[in-house]
């Protein structure tokens, strides 16, 4: 029996061996992928960021801890986890604090190393979503390392996005910054028993109240669905006010995740999210804008490897080292090495 037929039959042993060998981007895993792949497309693919010391790893905990409570649905976890740049190892330390979950077979946690990975998502973490969604796990939450305003690329690979903040790391200013905050489906307010939340939620609202409500446009390629939304209502726009599709104004939801306060409230944000996308049709643009960044990457990645079979490394050196003595340019060293040295 192969590895992907083993998966299929909810065998979890060979779901983990299968992981491993996609994290190691072996040839078993690619083709237990390629058999996989026709029973993708199923999963709710949330994405858990935040900068870190936010609590995301206790939110996780008690999200998954909500969803098998209340719904009984399979959960699958992907902890991405900051790797040393000197060993390429990691601490792992997000399943320390996700010890509640352990022996229930509805929960798989899975932690992986960034190995260098920007953006705080390793490469191979599409692909262990994909194993999961085609496991036949309902939901599944991916959190990164934590990075800070940089850790955008959740937004690509997630349906619904949480950005968690918490009172007392940093001043208000770095609170309303654009980058990461624009990604965010729901805000979450974490530890909020802190003193300071009010200005926390108070500085997230100023940036939400400014903030011009635009469409979310992942890629250049393909076509964009134009949204709008009805400030007024805080619902979809009528057909009398817009001919598209509701623009989603993320709510800010306070929770204090290490005593499960505020988490029932996050999950009903969640589903109604996931309402949004279903009317809206932006499930299906973010399905296929996910889609389309796993297919740019592979093929930058397969033309890497191409070029580097075309050219030896001597050619490679003789041309970084007539960069380093000023004698040609990176530009003309691209053109050289790409028209075979």
């Amino acid at each position: 029996m192969t590895y992907s037929q083993a998966v299929l039959n909810g065998e979890r042993l060979a779901l983990s061996r299968l992981l491993t060998q996609v994290e190691n981007d072996a040839l078993e895993g690619r083709a237990a992928l390629i058999e996989l792949f026709p029973h993708t497309g199923k999963a709710h693919l949330i994405g858990v960021t935040g900068s870190p010391g936010t609590g995301k790893s206790s939110l996780v905990n008690q999200l998954a801890l909500h969803y098998r409570k209340t719904a009984q649905k399979r959960v699958a976890i992907i902890a991405v986890d900051p790797s040393s740049p000197f060993t390429g190892g990691a601490v792992l330390g997000d399943r320390v604090r996700m010890r509640d979950l352990s022996g229930d077979t509805g929960v798989f946690i899975r932690s992986m190393a960034t190995r260098g990975s920007l953006g705080g998502l390793a490469q191979s973490t599409a692909n262990m979503a994909q194993v999961f969604d085609a496991a036949g796990y309902e939901i599944i939450i991916i959190e990164t390392v934590g990075a800070g305003q940089s850790e955008v690329d959740v937004a690509r690979l997630a349906h619904t996005t949480l950005v968690v903040e918490a009172p007392g790391l940093g001043d208000d200013i770095q609170a309303i910054k654009a980058g990461i905050l624009e990604i965010a489906d729901i805000l979450v307010v974490n530890k909020s028993d802190r003193p300071g939340v009010e200005n926390t939620e108070k500085a997230l609202k100023s940036m939400l109240d400014l903030a011009h409500p635009t469409e979310r446009i992942f890629q250049h390629h393909g076509t964009a669905m134009r949204t709008s939304y009805d400030q007024t209502s805080g619902g979809p726009a009528s057909k009398q006010d817009s001919s598209s599709a509701p623009i989603w104004i993320p709510p800010i939801q306070r929770t204090i995740s290490t005593e499960g306060k505020g988490i029932a409230e996050l999950a009903e944000a969640i589903a109604r999210h996931v309402a949004h996308l279903t009317h809206s049709g932006d499930w299906a643009v973010r399905e296929r804008a996910r889609l389309e960044v796993e297919l740019d990457a592979l093929i930058q990645e397969t033309l890497v490897s191409r070029f580097r079979e075309q050219v030896s490394q001597s050619q490679y050196e003789d041309a970084l080292t007539k960069m380093i003595q000023r004698k040609m340019s990176p530009w003309e060293a691209v053109k050289l090495l790409m028209n075979g040295g």
